[in-house]
Parts: structure tokens; sequence; C-alpha cells
């Protein structure tokens, strides 16, 4: 069964598909509002059931090359600089990590395995809706004009989508987000790093590696910020906002010092909803328009690697496709509403105004985060294996993880 398949946005999702479906002889057009291909955002940490499904469509050689081993997951809490974070991916030996890229590391990979396959991207069309019509599925745009038939449209317009029902709603805390050069010293290469003052304020430290073009190594550097203060951020004087900054983490003078202007950060906003079904007729939702919340596990990517992985291995085993999308979302269920329930738990403990709230994160969150049995949780909810995901899509983990074993 050859398809005709439109993608709404070249994020990680469309290309990840997009290149999926290509290689299985599919017809494939990615429409996207941009000028040209271009990524939207600072670093993430790639998981292990991310990176497996990257090495299945050959991009992982690109990722280690320009990306950052994480071993582990830290965090104190000033000014009493207890230990509120400390979670290491599986037990030791098994030779499980995440890497660390900035976004536009993968996105290049991703694209470049679109193109190798004949992917045709169409820029500059803002999509309004996605109507049945003659032949099949037709994608409008805010100008009118239509393209198409298409028998199936993938959803990857994030967690605005035009073409997702439900709105979900925006969460108090943002983030400022900056990529920087990495130190000389004073930080840990293979660790994501975090210092909280109550949950209320956070900053962190993500190595990314080196990025394509760049000379030097880089970091992603970010500090939580209610979405409603950005105005008044953006009015005040920067120097305000580094001294706070420091006050939580004076050792961050290191990435303080290199920004120079309020317009080296950039505002991250993020929103909680989640589909009770991401297939809608011949429209299937993936993505952040299936399932977005708080990057605070940061496995936003790596869902939408899964779901487009999930996509991918529907249509190559059921020929039926109305079953195929039936059993796309069968696959994804588990996972995606586990993940998402976890989100909407934690997420208050390191990002909220509520003192009771970081109090019992200090003083009975983190001593039992110590107790083995939970480290090991632990390490498998960060390397986003909780639900077993690539099990419900028939694939096995990474080879170099196995063989670590």
């Amino acid at each position: 069964m050859t398809l005709s398949v439109a993608i709404a946005g070249a994020g990680i999702a469309g290309l990840a598909a997009a290149a999926f479906l290509a290689r299985r002889g599919h017809r494939v057009e990615i429409f996207d509002k941009s000028p040209a291909p271009a990524p939207v955002g600072s670093g993430l940490i790639l998981q292990p059931v991310g990176l497996t499904v990257l090495d299945q469509l050959g991009c992982l050689p690109a990722i280690m090359d320009h990306g950052a081993r994480i071993d582990r997951l830290f965090g104190r809490v000033m000014p009493s600089n207890r230990i509120v974070l400390d979670v290491r991916y599986g037990a030791p030996g098994t030779g499980k990590h995440g890497i660390a890229v900035h976004r536009d590391t993968l996105f290049r990979a991703l694209l470049a395995s679109a193109e190798v396959q004949g992917v045709s991207i169409t820029h500059d069309r803002t999509i309004a809706a996605a109507v049945n019509g003659k032949g099949g599925q037709w994608l409008e745009m805010v100008d009118g004009k239509r393209h198409g038939p298409f028998d199936l449209v993938l959803d990857c317009l994030g967690s605005r989508s035009v073409l997702s029902t439900g709105r979900g709603r925006e969460l108090t805390y943002g983030a400022l987000w900056a990529s920087l050069d990495w130190p000389d010293s004073g930080f840990n290469g293979n660790t994501l790093e975090q210092r909280y003052e109550y949950a209320s304020c956070m900053a962190g430290v993500l190595p990314i590696g080196q990025p394509a073009g760049r000379d030097t190594r880089q970091t992603a550097f970010f500090w939580s910020l209610k979405q409603d203060d950005y105005d008044l951020w953006y009015r005040s004087p920067l120097d305000q906002w580094k001294e706070a900054v420091l006050r939580v983490w004076p050792q961050a003078i290191a990435f303080v010092d290199q920004i120079t202007a309020h317009d080296d950060l950039v505002m991250a906003r993020y929103r909680h909803r989640t589909l009770g079904n991401p297939v809608s007729g011949r429209i299937v939702h993936m993505g952040d328009s299936f399932h977005a919340t708080s990057p605070q596990l940061g496995q936003g990517a790596n869902m939408a690697l899964l779901d487009a992985l999930a996509v991918d291995t529907a249509l190559a085993a059921q020929p039926d496709l109305d079953t195929a999308l039936g059993e796309y979302a069968r696959m994804r269920a588990l996972h995606v509403h586990l993940y998402q329930l976890i989100s909407l738990v934690f997420t208050p403990f390191y990002q909220s105004d509520s003192r009771i709230v970081a109090a019992l994160r200090d003083h009975l969150l983190s001593p039992v985060s110590r107790l083995a049995p939970v480290q090991w949780m632990l390490g498998g909810m960060v390397a986003g294996e909780l639900g077993s995901p690539l099990g419900a899509l028939r694939t096995r983990p990474l080879e170099m993880f196995r063989q670590a074993k």
C-alpha cells in the first residue's frame, strides 16, 4: 500500500516521520511555515529510547559526533546546598546514557535523513485547516490556497496546532534559554546540573557538545521565569536579573558574563495538554500536537521520535489504513499518558510558587529518591523506558546498550 502523505510541520516529529515513511516508498510532502529549514529552541537530551529511533534512521553518528554524553542529572537547593536531584541512567555497567545536543544538531541530522529519501519540503506555507474533499484530505493555507489530495495528514504543528482539538492550559512557568560557550573548568561535562531556590527559582546548565560550525563546546543555560513576568523582565535592567541568578548559583558567573543583552536569551513558553485519541479520521497527531507539557523531564523530543517510529511500524504491519491508525494510537497510549501524568505531578516540585511543595521535595522526596529501588525507577523514568515504549513498537533497544549489560 503506497500512500500520499502530507506532513504539517518540519519539526522533530515531522522530519523523522517523513524519513521513515519515504523509506517505505510512500509519497511524502512536508509543509512548513518557515521560509527556510530551521530549528527552534536551544538544547535537549536524547534519551536511550530516542537514540534507538535515531539509530534506525541512520542519524546516530552525527548525534554522537556533535553531542555530549550525559550520565547524571544533579541538583542542589540553595542556600542549604542540600542535594534534591541525583539520578543516573540504569545500573552501573549497563552503559546507558543520554546524549545532549543543540536542537540544530538534531534538526540537521533528521533533515539530511529526510532529504536522502527524497522528501519534498514546501516552505512559507501557514496551515489554517485540513479538510476532507474530493480524493482525500486537503491542506488549506491561510491565504486560501489548497494542497492535496492526500491519503493521510500527519499533524506535527506543535502544542498550538490548528489541526488539533483541545487547547490545554498554559503553564505558569516557562524558561529563558541561551546557548553559550562551555567554560574551561568548574562544571562536569557529562552532567545536567541545576540549582534551586524553593521551587520558584531554577537555574540549569546542560552541556550540548560542539554543534556544527562552532569552534568551541557549547552549553544550554536556562532560568525559570513565569510566562506573565517576561515583559517586566525584559524592561528591567539586565544586571538586576544577573544578580538574582548569582545569588542562587555564584559559579554560574561563567555563563552569566557571556550574556550582554536581553535578546541573548529566548523565552520558551509551555502548556499542558494530552489528546485522548491521537487519530482524527485521516489526521494523525504527533509530538506536541498530541502530548505537550513542561520539558522538566526532557522527554518531548524523545516522545516525538517514538511517535514517528510508531506511525511507520503501524502502517507497515497493517494493510488496512484505519486498522493501522488504530494500532498507532494503541502503541503510544500507555507511554504517553504515563509520562504526561509524571510531568504533571512532578513539575510543581521544581517550578511553582508553593513553599510547602518545595519543603516536601527537600525533606521527603529527596531522601526517598536515594533508596536503591527508587533510584532504579528514576533511572528508567529519565531514560524514557517506563511503559516499555520500544516493546510496544516491537523494537529492540540500541545495540550498544545491550552489549554493555
